[in-house]
């Protein structure tokens, strides 16, 4: 597993490259509960950004409640943890953290993850309209891989419908085109059953008890959480195979 990009002094507050080129956030994806946005940053970043050009988690929260919806979930694409916390957010709105890097095709467990996340969050809001906002830096390439990549498999919408879907409402198109070309791929296959705990355990178990225990060497300080987490998303699995969030703030069900 490779390091989260860790930036010290003055290049934490450096604002990513082209952050500035796109527009905030999109509108809801019609028809879904996904809205994607650029990653907020926090208020430290402000020195370098012009008063226009500013986006933070508070302006989030605000742009959202402008378009007379309400945010309930947020997932955080990014491969680091700079441009702003959970701890900036209502402690009403959950967040869960799926690393994720940039450029290349997601692997199979962090698809799997984002479902995971996904459909445990729909699960438990039935009885609302909160939507599941979605980000990478830009939120786009990952950010729209991977809902696509949802609407394609769990919600059986052909890959050149969702691509469409998710850039009109975007405002940006998918730039990368080894993602669209990954997705298209995926036109005419069989939609997945959507209840992820009926899928065989066995294989995605191991592959989660090997990344742990990669994690756990690379990060000896977390050594301890990895390992006790591991047994608990094993137990986890077994009972219903999403994400049990158990009502906090963060994703307990893989914890980043």
């Amino acid at each position: 597993l490779r390091p989260v990009v860790g930036m010290p002094g003055r290049s934490r507050s450096r604002v990513p490259e082209r952050w500035t080129d796109y527009v905030p956030l999109g509108r809801r994806l019609p028809g879904t509960r996904f809205i994607a946005f650029k990653v907020p940053l926090r208020k430290s970043f402000n020195q370098n950004l012009h008063p226009e050009d500013r986006f933070s988690p508070c302006d989030l929260i605000e742009k959202i409640k402008e378009q007379k919806e309400e945010l309930g979930l947020i997932i955080d694409l990014t491969y680091t943890t700079r441009y702003y916390g959970p701890e900036e957010l209502p402690a009403t709105l959950r967040y869960s953290k799926i690393l994720t890097m940039g450029h290349e095709i997601p692997n199979n467990q962090t698809i799997f993850q984002f479902k995971c996340v996904v459909e445990n969050f729909l699960r438990d809001n039935k009885d609302n309209d909160k939507l599941i906002g979605v980000h990478c830096t830009h939120g786009l390439n990952r950010t729209g891989y991977l809902v696509c990549r949802y609407l394609i498999d769990v919600e059986g919408m052909e890959p050149n419908t969702a691509i469409e879907l998710f850039n009109r409402a975007r405002g940006h198109p998918i730039e990368r085109m080894n993602y669209i070309e990954d997705l298209r791929r995926r036109s005419g296959m069989k939609r997945e059953v959507k209840n992820l705990g009926s899928a065989p355990l066995k294989g995605r178990v191991g592959t989660v008890l090997n990344s742990r225990k990669q994690k756990a060497e690379h990060h000896p300080q977390r050594s301890e959480h990895l390992l006790l987490t591991t047994s608990r998303w094993v137990f986890a699995s077994f009972l219903c195979a999403y994400c049990t969030a158990e009502q906090n703030k963060k994703c307990s069900f893989f914890p980043s």
